[in-house]
């Protein structure tokens, strides 16, 4: 059985708010199966790079591809079994219970009131079983563990069925075990289900680790590749203050100067 064919794909690429610029000349391609990180440091423009990519707001000029279409030219419709998305923004209602989360990623496929089929229920389970959830189901989100709710918000993206999943700092308020917990996740979503999976973090070294690709924000050239290629080129030596801040290439890490 064949993979299935994406590829999330921009060009010449500048992104804002109205005429003013956040970050521009961004080049990249990630394809099925693959788990890509956007890094960079505070301000830079991961977040509004994420934001537009899920055409959450316009870019400024360039060009945004999913597969053989550019973004601005599908529907709502379209774009919502294409592209799901998962911020850092807080949940309209805490109330719900998890199965409900996660059900809410099937609204793109239901019906004008919401009703879920056996189709859409089974996507449900499936998902709530793959990140380890099928046992907090009647649990309401507010009584969940924020790695639990990172779980169930990425859950529901897994529902939404679509080749594309972005991710704002998965990772945040997580300790080391969960952000790496969470990370080996989405990474065997990359892996198992072909999805192409985006996402910001500050957790490079980690990054470096697990993700076929990283994108790199410098404000500049925005350096993009495999994290060999990238750490050969020196991409990373430059992100934080050198007098506080380096990188060691050897092990792909970074270190504090004393």
């Amino acid at each position: 059985m064949d993979k299935p064919v994406n590829v999330v794909t921009s060009k010449a690429l500048e992104i804002g708010y109205g005429k003013t610029t956040v970050a521009k000349n961004i080049n990249f391609s990630v394809a099925a199966g693959e788990l890509c990180a956007i890094v960079g440091i505070n301000g830079i423009g991961k977040s509004t790079l994420l934001r537009t990519l899920g055409h959450l707001q316009p870019k400024i000029s360039g060009e945004i591809w999913q597969d053989a279409e550019q973004i601005e030219a599908l529907k709502p419709e379209a774009l919502a079994r294409k592209i799901s998305v998962v911020l850092t923004e807080p949940l309209a209602s805490k109330n719900l219970s998890v199965a409900e989360l996660i059900g809410l990623g099937r609204q793109p496929y239901t019906n004008w009131i919401g009703s879920l089929t056996e189709k859409d229920k089974q996507h449900v389970q499936a998902s709530m079983a793959a990140l380890e959830l099928t046992g907090l189901k009647e649990r309401k989100c507010h009584e969940l563990s924020d790695g639990q709710l990172q779980r169930a918000l990425i859950a529901r993206a897994m529902a939404q069925d679509t080749p594309t999943i972005l991710l704002d700092e998965p990772t945040s308020h997580l300790d080391l075990h969960h952000k790496v917990q969470i990370l080996k996740l989405l990474k065997e979503l990359a892996d198992n289900h072909h999805k192409t999976i985006v996402f910001t973090t500050h957790e490079i070294d980690l990054a470096i680790q697990l993700c076929d690709k990283i994108l790199v924000l410098n404000g500049k050239s925005n350096p993009f590749g495999k994290p060999h290629e990238l750490i050969a080129q020196g991409a990373f030596d430059a992100i934080f203050p050198s007098e506080t801040i380096q990188f060691d290439a050897q092990s792909g890490s970074f270190r504090i100067r004393k």
